[in-house]
């Protein structure tokens, strides 16, 4: 469970950096540097690799009834999965053809 609480914590941070990478788009001079960079790779791609990592054994716990187990914070949980829902839905719209 360690591994739950330790994902969830990166999958926050990750979330952050997602919110960040949104926010930026609708700015009329983008920053630039390196820093702007890693928040870039963070929030698009190591996001959601994170979250799908996170989600699915949390999804497979909540089926069963284990959730309360986790020893993760329930708000936590929640942020995260609407960071989640928002990342899907992000997401399929920028990759539409």
């Amino acid at each position: 469970m360690r591994l739950l609480r330790s994902l969830s914590r990166v999958a926050f941070i990750c979330n952050i950096c997602f919110l960040i990478t949104v926010l930026q788009r609708y700015l009329p001079h983008p920053l630039e540097g390196e820093v702007i960079q890693t928040i870039l790779v963070m929030g698009f791609f190591l996001g959601a690799i994170v979250n799908i990592l996170l989600h699915v054994p949390l999804i497979i716990m909540f089926l069963i009834g284990r959730i309360r187990r986790t020893g993760v914070p329930v708000w936590l949980l929640i942020v995260n999965f609407l960071f989640f829902i928002a990342q899907i839905y992000i997401m399929s719209i920028s990759y539409r053809l």
